[in-house]
């Protein structure tokens, strides 16, 4: 585009060479520094360099273009925002942007379109990362770079965290460019934040598919009306991309989804459904606790873990990664070892394992702890639980110890002192060293009737969280080198309350004695005291958090009589927001048993049968990632890594099944002779260390093998 008599030879002492465009806030030209290399400079109109407003919002440009990084965006380089006629200078990104490529030559292929979609998500997660929020996402404001799309012009962006104190957006402007607006850009517009770009990624990608925006009209105003209250014309749109389009354009911004998860969607290779219209909350019966599975810490009222819903308190002892080929402890070889302790008759499995430092601690029937051998497998050490004359070892059907977090160098495990002559159970927790084996301190947990309590011990980054006392319902965290509490607060009396963690953080949730609501509690670590305190319809558990969201499905441990084949199944899930604590139901594309055991990990939510079979949820949509009718009979909750989902049986069958797909890829033979003292409980779920799998099987039974080899 040539140079016109009124343009400017120089900007800022750079030299200008070409005209590449002009809209309605400035003039962009094509500059050279001196070393010679290629800027584009943007020159506002005369006419706004008097407004002291527009000279703030420039400036804002500035800072917020500098905040995010090169790698989607165009790099400042340069500017001039006290200037007679304001500038800036960024990297010049050759190629077209994408309203002028569309209008050239048509809709983007299907390929291309979501290579587009992938490198605008990426753009908007390192915009938001920056705590900014872009606010003008158009055709026009993307430039297909060689490398990916680049997301340029920051005019009207501000920083995501002084948006509600922006006078800016307070003075009843509204500010973007009303196709590719979000309808809280008009509704609300000092309310906007990340979400708003969200929802102008999917009508840039209706345009760059179809050549028209979802929500075209003939005039602003109508336009304003369609984004507000229509629904976007969508015809023409690829189906693969179809339900990712319609996500990004959900009228209300909390059920949008974050560009993490975008970008988890697209990497599954299915992508969700089209989301259905919420139901209405119904009051769903609470489902029976079930001792069939027998898995630790689920199957006991005192389940002293987060277990109904496998928690990542649980994940922390299973989870893991692969890392580059080889990655194995050092003087590792493949072996099966067993602990034989002469102090103890084993009869019974492990039922939970974690590897730290240089050691697989494992724990259960009659043992407080035993430690194998990362590299050989041979026994370091072994802790019987205490001798007692009258102790009951079937603890009335459900397994009596195991392991339920690390901090440090310690394992933090719960035994179950019960005699024979006492209904109840006598839980103690603690803290042993995992290179020797020394008990550093343990905490009686007291009295806990089965079924009366579940949740009563949960590990966050702070230690751990745990109940105590006859009734168990006073609860402290305890500091991690002595095992004292370091303040005490008491459970609500009428309601039934359980201790949970997500993301290392604590929480009490309270069920009330009508199953009505659900209560959820932050609680400050400091002082004990609530962060803050929400209510949510429904009787609910805490699977995990995903993003900003905490995952909540239907508690499965509250009796309701004894026909179990009139139990519901999970049919919804419920996000709460974290920043306002907004609950929303998301309803799931398939019903799923209620004989299921969900398991969180890594933004997805795994519902495991007896049958072996296992279902992939995206919690975000709701939508079926894969279903798999696994070669393992009753596996225990699954370690998940980044290419696997790995699960165990009794037996020690490890099936390994593609996490993108689902499928079976690998599995191992089970290893036990004898099964029929397990049909009870479900498999320990595997551990992994770097290239190595650790599975538990059979009577206190380990054996390892490289994951790469399977």
């Amino acid at each position: 585009m040539a140079l016109r008599d009124s343009d400017p030879r120089e900007v800022g002492g750079y030299r200008i060479e070409d005209r590449l465009g002009s809209g309605g806030m400035g003039v962009v030209y094509l500059a050279r520094s001196a070393s010679g290399r290629r800027l584009a400079v943007k020159v506002v109109h005369g006419q706004y360099a008097d407004d002291d407003e527009f000279r703030i919002r420039f400036r804002r440009e500035v800072a917020a273009a500098r905040q995010v990084s090169g790698a989607f965006t165009a790099p400042v380089v340069d500017a001039g925002a006290d200037a007679p006629r304001p500038w800036m200078a960024t990297l010049y990104i050759p190629g077209e942007d994408l309203g002028t490529h569309v209008r050239r030559h048509g809709p983007l292929p299907p390929h291309r379109l979501r290579a587009l979609a992938a490198g605008l998500a990426e753009a908007l997660r390192d915009i938001h990362r920056a705590g900014v929020v872009h606010r003008d996402l158009k055709p026009a404001n993307v430039m297909l770079a060689d490398d990916g799309p680049r997301v340029i012009d920051f005019g009207i962006s501000r920083a995501a965290e002084s948006a509600a104190a922006d006078a800016l957006t307070q003075t009843g402007r509204v500010m973007g460019t009303p196709p590719f607006m979000s309808p809280e850009q008009f509704s609300s517009p000092h309310e906007v934040g990340p979400a708003a770009d969200i929802f102008s990624l999917g009508a840039v990608l209706v345009y760059a598919a179809t050549r028209h925006g979802p929500f075209d009209s003939a005039s602003p105003w109508e336009t304003a009306t369609k984004v507000v209250e229509g629904e976007p014309e969508l015809d023409g749109l690829p189906d693969d991309l179809l339900p990712f389009i319609r996500l990004c354009l959900e009228k209300h911004p909390k059920s949008r989804p974050t560009p993490d998860e975008l970008l988890t969607l697209l990497r599954e290779g299915r992508l969700p459904d089209p989301r259905p219209e919420p139901e209405p909350q119904e009051s769903a019966p609470t489902r029976p606790r079930t001792r069939r599975r027998k898995l630790w810490p689920a199957a006991t009222a005192g389940a002293l873990v987060l277990a109904a819903a496998a928690s990542a308190t649980a994940l922390r002892l299973t989870g893991g990664e692969h890392g580059p080929p080889g990655d194995l402890p050092p003087g590792w070889h493949a072996w099966q070892a067993r602990e034989t302790d002469k102090k103890t008759t084993p009869s019974g499995a492990f039922t939970s394992c974690t590897a730290l430092d240089g050691g697989l601690v494992c724990a259960g029937d009659g043992l407080k702890a035993v430690r194998f051998s990362l590299a050989t497998g041979k026994v370091a050490w072994s802790l019987p639980e205490d001798d007692h004359p009258d102790r009951s070892t079937s603890g009335g059907g459900y397994p009596d110890s195991g392991v339920i977090g690390t901090h440090g160098h310690d394992v933090y495990t719960v035994a179950d002192t019960r005699v024979r002559s006492d209904q109840n159970s006598h839980f103690v927790f603690q803290a042993i060293d995992a290179r020797t084996g020394k008990i550093r301190w343990n905490r009686p947990l007291g009295e806990v009737k089965p079924t009366a309590v579940e949740g009563t011990v949960t590990v966050t980054d702070d230690g751990p969280i745990v109940t105590y006392g006859k009734d168990g319902k006073t609860y402290s965290l305890l500091d991690t080198a002595r095992g004292t509490p370091r303040w005490k607060r008491t459970m609500p009396t009428n309601d039934t309350c359980g201790l949970r963690s997500a993301d290392g953080n604590g929480y009490l949730v309270c069920v009330d004695g009508n199953s009505t609501h659900t209560t959820i509690t932050r609680i400050d670590p400091a002082h004990g005291a609530a962060r803050w305190t929400t209510e949510v319809a429904g009787p609910l558990t805490l699977a995990g958090q995903t993003g900003h969201r905490l995952v909540l499905i239907t508690s499965p441990d509250s009796p309701v009589g004894p026909d179990e084949s009139k139990i519901p199944p999970y049919r919804r899930i419920t996000l709460l927001n974290l920043a306002d604590r907004s609950p929303h139901v998301v309803p799931l594309d398939r019903s799923v048993p209620w004989a299921a055991t969900p398991t969180m990990a890594d933004g997805t939510l795994y519902f495991v049968l007896d049958s072996g079979e296992v279902r992939a949820v995206a919690p975000v949509t709701g939508h079926t990632l894969w279903d798999t009718p696994s070669s393992v009979e009753r596996p225990g909750a699954p370690a998940v890594s980044g290419t696997y989902v790995l699960l165990s049986s009794p037996g020690g069958r490890l099936a390994a099944l593609d996490r993108r797909t689902g499928k079976e890829l690998h599995s191992v033979p089970g290893r036990s002779t004898s099964l029929e003292p397990f049909t009870s409980y479900a498999g320990t779920p595997p551990v992994l260390r770097g290239d190595a799998v650790y599975v538990a099987y059979g009577t206190r039974s380990v054996y390892s093998v490289n994951i790469r080899t399977l």
